[in-house]
């Protein structure tokens, strides 16, 4: 193969890869468990590049992953589950407790502290083509917050 075209893969390579990434997924973890407990939260930030709905999450660590929104409602803080999150362009959208967040059920055993799971995030854009990320999503401890320590604190 000569080096021009080489060149030109390799160009044609990198602009396919800048083209998919139109969401930024930021702060990606997921809150451990206790033992018996069959169900736990994903958290984390996502910026797109255009308007875009986060319509879809699994991972191997859960059979059953959802995209789940708290909100109150008469009073009192009900659980749902809804078809996808809106991201608008250039804003960030942060899925936390409290918020928007994914929920991984029928845990088949505990997640602890300090491992990693993978999740795989699907987005649709305004003009229906999907676009699929790939995260591993830290496991913080049972009592973690939406931050880090020395990152702010949210209240619930």
């Amino acid at each position: 193969m000569t080096s021009p075209l080489r060149f030109l893969i390799a160009a044609a390579a990198c602009a396919a890869g800048l083209a998919q990434a139109q969401v930024s997924v930021d702060e990606a973890w997921v809150r451990a468990t206790v033992p018996q407990q069959k169900a736990t939260g994903a958290f984390m930030k996502l910026s797109a590049a255009k308007d875009s709905r986060l319509v879809s999450v699994s991972s191997p660590a859960a059979p059953v992953a959802e995209i789940h929104e708290m909100a109150l409602q008469d009073n009192v803080m009900r659980m749902r589950q809804v078809q996808g999150v809106e991201l608008p362009a250039g804003k960030t959208v942060e899925l936390r407790p409290g918020g928007y967040h994914i929920m991984l059920m029928d845990l088949p055993r505990q997640m602890q502290a300090g491992e990693t799971v993978p999740l795989t995030l699907v987005f649709e854009g305004k003009d229906g083509k999907r676009e699929t990320r790939e995260v591993q999503a830290p496991v913080r401890p049972v009592n973690a917050s939406a931050a880090p320590a020395g990152h702010g604190q949210h209240k619930h």
